[in-house]
Formats: C-alpha cells, sequence, structure tokens
C-alpha cells in the first residue's frame, strides 16, 4: 500500500513537474545575474540575486512598470464587472421567461468561439472615430465584450438553479421586480458572481491582442507593456529582466486565483447533484 502510494506520488509530481517546467524555469531564471544567465541554464541557482526585480521597478527610459499594472488593472476591472452588470438582468429574462434563449443566447455565446482577431480592424476604426484609442475605459469596454459570453451563460444557469417559489413568494409580498431582482435573486447569484467576476479579471488582464491594437502610450497594459523590457541597449535580450518582468505580470491573476479557489469550485459545482 505504501509502495502504491509512492508511486502514485512520483507520477503526480512528475507530471506537475513537466507541466510545468517553463512556469520554473522563467521564475529561476528571474533570480539569475546576467553572467549566471549565460554560464549556468539549469534550475539550479549558484548566486540568487534581486537584480533583475530591482531593473524592472527602477528602469525609467520609457518604461514604467507601474503605470502598466495601473492599466491592465482598471482595464480588467472594467472587463469583469461591466458584464456583470449588464449580464444580470438579461440572464434573468432569458432564464425566467425565455426571451433570446432559442436563438439570442446561443448566438452571444458562440461568437466568442470567433478568433478575436476578425474583430480587429472594425474595432480599431470604431475607437479612432469615437477617440477612445489609447485609453483605459476603451479597453476595458472591449474587454467587457469579450468576456460577455461565458458571464450570461454563467449567470442563466446560476439563475436557473434559484427555486422559483422564492421569486413567487416575494411578489406575494409585494416587492416590484427591481426589488425582488435585487434583494433575492442578486445575493443568491453571488458565488456566481464570483466565478465570472475571478474568470473575467483573469481573461482581461492576460488579453494581448487588442492592448497592442488599441493601445499606443497612455493605456498600455502589462501584457504589452511587458515585451519592451526584453531588448537591452546593446540589442540583445536580457534574460534575467523578461523573466522578472514576466513574473510581475502573473502574479495578480495567479494570487486572485489561488485567493477565490475554494469560491470558484463551490460555484462550479452548485447544483450538479441537484436531484
Amino acid at each position: 500500500m505504501k509502495a502504491h502510494n509512492t508511486l502514485r506520488w512520483l507520477v503526480f509530481l512528475g507530471a506537475a513537474l513537466v507541466m510545468n517546467f517553463p512556469v520554473i524555469a522563467t521564475f529561476v531564471t528571474a533570480f539569475k545575474g546576467p553572467g549566471e544567465v549565460m554560464k549556468n541554464p539549469s534550475l539550479w541557482l549558484q548566486a540568487p540575486t534581486l537584480e533583475n526585480f530591482i531593473t524592472v521597478f527602477t528602469i525609467s527610459d520609457r518604461l514604467n512598470i507601474f503605470a502598466y499594472l495601473w492599466n491592465s488593472l482598471v482595464a480588467a476591472l472594467v472587463g469583469s464587472i461591466l458584464p456583470i452588470i449588464v449580464a444580470f438582468p438579461i440572464a434573468w429574462a432569458m432564464s425566467r421567461r425565455g426571451y433570446g434563449r432559442a436563438v439570442l443566447f446561443p448566438l452571444i455565446v458562440n461568437i466568442r468561439a470567433l478568433p478575436l482577431i476578425i474583430f480587429a480592424i472594425p474595432l480599431y476604426m470604431v475607437y479612432s472615430a469615437t477617440g477612445l484609442l489609447d485609453t483605459r475605459i476603451g479597453l476595458g469596454l472591449i474587454l467587457a465584450i469579450v468576456n460577455l459570453p461565458l458571464t450570461l451563460m454563467l449567470l442563466v444557469n446560476a439563475i436557473g438553479e434559484i427555486p422559483l417559489e422564492l421569486e413567487e413568494a416575494a411578489r406575494v409580498d409585494g416587492a416590484r421586480l427591481p426589488r425582488m431582482l435585487l434583494r433575492v435573486v442578486l445575493p443568491l447569484c453571488r458565488p456566481a458572481f464570483v466565478t465570472t467576476f475571478v474568470f473575467g479579471f483573469i481573461t482581461g488582464w492576460n488579453e494581448f491582442l487588442f492592448g497592442l491594437m488599441l493601445t499606443t502610450r497612455v493605456a498600455v497594459p502589462m501584457t504589452v507593456g511587458a515585451s519592451f523590457f526584453f531588448a537591452s541597449s546593446g540589442g540583445g535580450v536580457q534574460w534575467g529582466v523578461a523573466a522578472a518582468v514576466m513574473v510581475v505580470a502573473a502574479l495578480p491573476p495567479l494570487l486572485l486565483g489561488l485567493i477565490m479557489y475554494r469560491r470558484i469550485t463551490g460555484s462550479m459545482v452548485a447544483g450538479a447533484v441537484k436531484g
């Protein structure tokens, strides 16, 4: 029995190492000095240093990691919160009244399956005409559109799991539709809100295509700004600095996912065993 458990853990650790090798290699490289990066390609650190992180946070030649982080934070928050506000009443109407359930709902969900590059040219033209180019709000709005299908799908399913008797009881007590939605349906949908927010925030934070297309200087997100740290004054790649900036860029969504993990898993399996 002990041998069986030991073998199982060895297989698990081996699989985890293989799947996460790029992440581990990037993390280790971030703590290597320029000389060690060239001489020591292994995962073993001979002389750990914070030099790369200091460079990332102190470099000032047109590179400002704090601005990139702030831009990504604002855009990701807009892109994750706005879809919840828009999709909540729509999801209730689809789930309870059946409006758009047969045509509109599958159409919205399936649009997300299309490559985002298809929308590049019309979006750029619209943003150019409306003055939304290179703005945090403009980037957040497109991220909200990207996150809307998943948000709508999760909220429709969540509202469908709420017993209809609770809403009928609220109506009997004299609650109008807006009050019933805010006092009865909304609190019961909080787990779904948490899930959609976390997924939307991570998607928005990691978005690269629209950040590259729609921003140039003021609203550059972290995913795009990180690429500016790769080149050195000599024309080569500063692998240690590049690894450090990638570690910094990955921390916010990683920490959010770890903190909200239990809430997300609880929400995803809610109603799975409903009899």
